[in-house]
């Protein structure tokens, strides 16, 4: 059985951060959320509400995305 401390990530600390472009960050939360999908299915996540969040997360930054590059 996996221990849970190693499925979490540590956070990037404040210094170390630096600003991530629109496709990064959706990147990122694509990641975080196939994390959470594949948690969800070997029955570790806690809170499967999170699922939808970072489904909404992305849609959002994909939206900004789109705008920027002036879409249809």
């Amino acid at each position: 059985m996996a221990d849970k401390a190693s499925t979490k990530k540590a956070a990037p600390k404040k210094a170390e951060t630096k600003e991530l472009t629109l496709a990064e960050q959706v990147a990122v939360k694509r990641a975080d959320l196939l994390a959470a999908r594949k948690s969800l299915a070997a029955g570790e996540l806690v809170n499967p509400r999170v699922i939808a969040s970072y489904r909404k997360d992305v849609a959002r930054l994909l939206t900004q995305l789109n705008a920027q590059e002036g879409g249809k």
